[in-house]
């Protein structure tokens, strides 16, 4: 399953899902190993930079750091900026931008997302919206195709299923295939248990079936 669904995604991209599974476990040894094959097949440096600052949101500061540590000692240069600024002065644009890349990834349940979000706190919406999706995950750098395939690597290796089946619904919102999903899905399946990756292949197929 594992082999013929890698071949459903370009190289530096599969690169890119193992790191970012590989953030959800907090292993340097893995870490390491996975990006010294992401720079020898030339994943642009930026890339890997911008995974692993949206692993902040996916998988916490504490782990987030780790993978930092590892890729710094891994790349041996200064950090690869994009020229964005994290300053209050942008909210509005961190707004405008915030709406249009969460709305691209929810798709037709973006509005009752926020209803959601507004229901369990008020705060929330706004830290979903500006701090996650308009300061983090709608910078240049990565694309958000591959930004939210990642997204769902990480998530996959955690024990949260309703946010998972959200981003495998935003996967093929953000334009990916059900083929290049199972591909993806293919790959995380080599770090879980078989208890584990039989759930995420049984939510998967709900999904799958359905018209998004």
């Amino acid at each position: 399953m594992s082999a013929r669904g890698s071949a459903a995604l370009e190289p530096q991209t599969v690169a890119l899902v193992r790191i970012a599974a590989a953030t959800a476990t907090g292993d340097e040894a893995v870490l390491r190993e996975r990006m010294i094959a992401a720079r020898a097949l030339q994943v642009p440096a930026v890339w890997v930079e911008e995974l692993l600052l949206q692993s902040f949101l996916n998988v916490g500061y504490p782990l987030a750091l780790v993978a930092f540590g590892v890729w710094r000692a891994v790349e041996g240069g200064p950090p690869h900026e994009t020229g964005e600024r994290v300053s209050h002065a942008d909210w509005q644009r961190w707004l405008e931008r915030g709406e249009e890349a969460c709305a691209g990834v929810y798709g037709r349940t973006y509005h009752k997302l926020l209803l959601n979000l507004r229901a369990l706190h008020p705060a929330i919406e706004t830290l979903v919206v500006v701090d996650a999706y308009g300061k983090i995950l709608a910078r240049p750098g990565l694309d958000a195709k591959r930004r939210e395939l990642c997204t769902l690597a990480a998530i996959a290796m955690l024990n949260a299923p309703n946010q998972l089946h959200a981003h495998l619904r935003g996967a093929l919102n953000t334009g990916w295939t059900r083929e290049e999903v199972d591909a993806a899905l293919a790959i995380v399946e080599q770090d879980l248990s078989t208890e584990r990756a039989l759930k995420i292949w049984e939510l998967w197929a709900d999904v799958r079936g359905r018209n998004l």
